[in-house]
């Protein structure tokens, strides 16, 4: 490990520039001792290895004027860069991992990455953007990780996002978004995971998974949604995990969630869900057929309705109980007489009545046979 400032010197050194970033931070303190050197504060620290250097930099570091011609990693955070000039990059072709998170950077150039074809990570969490300069990722086909969580984006538009024909992973969260324009995600083929969540979101365009084909999570948590329509989730047999908790959905379409049969986890916590369609868990857990959910589902924090219409829901809901979060704090709030009992104990007594006899563990098997 060396340090690496516009004045120093490179050392060499056979540390893998793969180790964790939580690594490399244990490493800063470690190092000094080991050497009994005093290391220059204001300059970031370079890891080498014969993949390239991997360079650090935090406070009290300053950006450096020059880089290592090999790195591959670099990491320049918390040093308040509001601003990065074009040519930042120049120099370090082979550059795959960028993080600039925590900066208060306020824009870009359109030319800024051009200089790195070979990137495959960008991380600009906590930051001051508000938009993005179209052409950004013209020379970034390799880019699988886009994370923007926490900037100031108001508004998204297609052009931006123009370029990334590699993209997996892409991270729009704690933005201020209210609208998505149609075909965002048109190309984006291969995306597996796509984080909306904890923006203000009211609707989204009915096409807007239409492009992806592999999705397997899907944040929409903490919007302000207030319906899922028909159709949104259709194209994506491969979901996995859909987060909608803490939205202010009121509706659901009956064939809302057809054909998600490999969804594992399912999170409609904190809404406004009194009531649901019949059918519409015809496709998810059904441990009878051999597709139950792995991890589970929460229903908790909606104002539900224990009625005779919740006939269908009652039925799957004995029937996955055993993957049901929170299942003695989801509660009835209606009608009053039920006000307070749990969602569960309100569908095994409706079944029990129902069926006119004692449901027993052997009794209860058959029913969730289909």
């Amino acid at each position: 490990m060396s340090s690496w400032s516009p004045e120093g010197n490179q050392s060499p050194g056979v540390l893998d520039p793969h180790l964790s970033r939580t690594l490399f931070l244990l490493l800063l303190i470690v190092a000094p001792s080991v050497h009994g050197a005093t290391p220059n504060p204001e300059a970031c620290q370079v890891f080498q290895s014969s993949n390239g250097s991997s360079v650090n930099c935090y406070p009290p570091a300053k950006f450096p004027r020059q880089l290592p011609a090999d790195t591959i990693f670099l990491s320049v955070e918390f040093l308040n860069v509001t601003q990065l000039p074009p040519e930042t990059l120049q120099g370090i072709p082979n550059l795959q991992d960028l993080h600039l998170s925590n900066n208060g950077l306020e824009k870009l150039s359109a030319k800024f990455l051009l200089p790195v074809p070979q990137l495959k990570v960008l991380d600009l969490t906590s930051n001051a953007l508000t938009k993005l300069p179209p052409g950004l990722f013209q020379g970034s086909a390799t880019l699988h990780t886009l994370v923007l969580n926490q900037n100031q984006l108001e508004v998204l538009e297609t052009s931006w996002l123009q370029g990334l024909k590699a993209l997996r992973h892409l991270d729009l969260s704690g933005n201020h978004l209210r609208t998505l324009p149609s075909g965002l995600l048109a190309n984006f083929t291969d995306l597996r995971i796509l984080d909306l969540g904890n923006n203000q979101l009211e609707s989204l365009p009915s096409d807007l998974l239409r492009g992806p084909l592999k999705l397997e999570r899907l944040h929409l948590e903490g919007n302000r949604l207030q319906a899922l329509e028909k159709g949104l989730l259709e194209p994506q047999p491969n979901l996995s995990y859909l987060f909608l908790s803490d939205n202010r959905l009121a509706t659901v379409a009956a064939s809302a969630f057809q054909g998600l049969k490999q969804l594992d986890m399912l999170d409609l916590s904190n809404n406004s869900l009194s009531s649901v369609p019949k059918g519409l868990w015809a496709s998810v857990g059904q441990p009878g057929a051999g597709r139950d959910m792995k991890d589970g589902f929460d229903i908790s924090g909606n104002p539900w309705n224990c009625d005779q219409n919740l006939d269908d829901f009652y039925k799957w809901l004995v029937c996955n109980k055993d993957k049901m979060f929170f299942r003695n704090n989801t509660y009835c709030v209606e009608p009053k007489a039920m006000h307070g009992q749990t969602l569960l104990a309100a569908a095994m007594s409706h079944l029990k009545l129902k069926a006119g006899v004692e449901m027993d563990r052997n009794g209860l098997a058959e029913h969730c046979t289909p």
